[in-house]
């Protein structure tokens, strides 16, 4: 039973499978590793990309209200560039007790 076996595994055209099915998978450029790597990679890019579609839309939004509404404009500038109106103090509240870990 054993000679056959070791027959079997000597044979030309088991070791030259075996050999094409070690070089496929470690070896080739389109390997099944490389495969897993560009298929997780992928996927982050389809993350990235969702995101970013996301993103363009919020601020296709407000593009449109600050194009459409002059009080959008002040309330935009007051919030992100600190701007104010003369004889007028601006106090910033800062909340610390938000985690910034994340």
């Amino acid at each position: 039973m054993f000679k056959k076996a070791f027959r079997i595994l000597v044979n030309k055209y088991t070791i030259t499978i075996l050999a094409f099915a070690v070089w496929m998978v470690f070896f080739d450029s389109s390997s099944i590793l490389n495969r897993m790597r560009y298929h997780e990679k992928l996927n982050g890019l389809k993350q990235e990309k969702h995101f970013f579609l996301e993103e363009i839309k919020k601020d296709s939004l407000l593009s449109q209200k600050l194009i459409s509404d002059s009080s959008e404009i002040e309330k935009f500038a007051r919030e992100n560039y600190l701007m104010k109106k003369e004889k007028e103090d601006v106090f910033l509240v800062i909340d610390t007790t938000v985690d910034r870990r994340q």
